[in-house]
């Protein structure tokens, strides 16, 4: 059997165990930076990782779809759905979002699979989640300005749901 071959077969679930590994190294590694270095190094560090990897994803998903700007709300909402589709896989995570006005787009978290391998390592305290920096480099790479990105709830801190809401900046010469 050929290396292609062989990755062909893999199945989803062989997959799943893949990704865990990672997320799991990546709950860990936080904790040695947090225990060495200190809670704010850590988080820090995994903020501009995070936005990093996003705009790389923003990026992507931009020339997915044409590398214009989206038409509407409506489009700019499903580049945002095309962004966490390329992040995090669908059975690790309950996301949904929704255009709330002509320039407001709400995410909203039920399952977030960064904060389940946070929990399996034992990494929770004092760990901020960097949701607003993932959805700023989602925006930059996909050349959107926001005005306000913000959570107003977070499943870290006992909410139902992460909610967060971005903003979209007026268009220069609007």
């Amino acid at each position: 059997m050929t290396a292609v071959e062989e990755v062909d077969s893999t199945t989803r679930a062989e997959m799943m165990d893949v990704y865990r590994s990672w997320w799991l190294h990546d709950a860990r590694w936080y904790q040695g930076v947090a225990k060495r270095f200190g809670q704010q190094a850590a988080n820090e560090v995994n903020a501009e990782a995070l936005r990093y990897v996003a705009t790389a994803v923003g990026r992507k998903v931009a020339r997915h779809f044409g590398g214009k700007p989206a038409r509407d709300m409506e489009e700019l909402r499903l580049r945002y759905d095309a962004c966490a589709d390329r992040m995090f896989p669908h059975e690790l995570r309950d996301i949904r979002s929704a255009v709330l006005d002509d320039e407001v787009v709400e995410i909203v978290i039920r399952q977030n699979f960064a904060l389940t391998m946070v929990r399996m390592a034992g990494s929770t305290e004092g760990y901020e989640c960097p949701c607003t920096e993932v959805h700023a480099g989602w925006s930059d790479g996909l050349g959107v300005a926001l005005a306000e990105n913000c959570s107003t709830g977070c499943l870290r801190h006992g909410d139902p749901a992460c909610r967060l809401l971005m903003r979209i900046a007026p268009a220069e010469g609007d």
